[in-house]
């Protein structure tokens, strides 16, 4: 009679949830409370090196995953490649951030999106939001630090602005740091049509602009 122990049902399962877990772990990116939390609030996974959930539809109500192939990182590696200075990586990061536009469009059907999306357009499955795009961005610019494509610049934490008194609607924005400087700059694709490239501005000039 064989007296060794053999697995359970639960021993199995909790083997399978505890690779789960070191797999994620491996892949997490590492980020702040406050870029964290744009993830957790809408209960998706933050993005690791080798894929994102893109948000749309609104605040994230309708979603897909990213799963960045070969000719994806090819693509975006060539673009951020020239970029030798502070300057140059921001001219690139909007060159990424259009790129990313057009690689979603066929699928999402955003090639008709418009700027300053909002309920107002009646069309939330074919928009983003900026809370879309504030997710979105932010990803983006995770996985080029991810794949240390960032020399220049860091990942901020997203930051809003809103004054009724000034008549200054709702609205969020993805950041970058520049490491010399500390100088945080806006990454705006809200405000743009499709394919155009996004707003970047210092954020101190961000939260005057209406």
């Amino acid at each position: 009679m064989d007296l060794r122990a053999k697995p359970t049902h639960g021993l199995m399962a909790a083997a399978v949830l505890a690779a789960v877990s070191f797999v994620q772990s491996a892949n997490a990116v590492e980020m702040s409370k406050d870029v964290a939390d744009l993830y957790t609030s809408v209960s998706i996974n933050p993005p690791s090196a080798t894929s994102m959930t893109v948000c749309y539809g609104f605040v994230c109500r309708r979603r897909t995953i990213l799963d960045f192939n070969a000719a994806d990182r090819k693509a975006l590696t060539q673009i951020m490649a020239a970029a030798k200075s502070a300057e140059a990586e921001r001219a690139a990061i909007q060159k990424a951030v259009i790129w990313f536009d057009r690689r979603m469009a066929p699928e999402l059907g955003t090639d008709r999106r418009v700027a300053y999306a909002d309920f107002r357009h009646f069309d939330a499955a074919h928009n983003y939001d900026c809370w879309d795009t504030t997710r979105n961005t932010t990803s983006l610019l995770l996985v080029l630090r991810e794949w240390g494509l960032l020399k220049h610049h860091t990942v901020g934490n997203p930051r809003y602005r809103g004054n009724p008194l000034r008549f200054q609607t709702p609205h969020n924005t993805a950041v970058l740091v520049d490491r010399t400087s500390k100088i945080e700059w806006a990454v705006d694709l809200w405000t743009r049509k499709f394919a155009e490239a996004p707003d970047v501005m210092p954020v101190e000039k961000w939260l005057t602009e209406n």
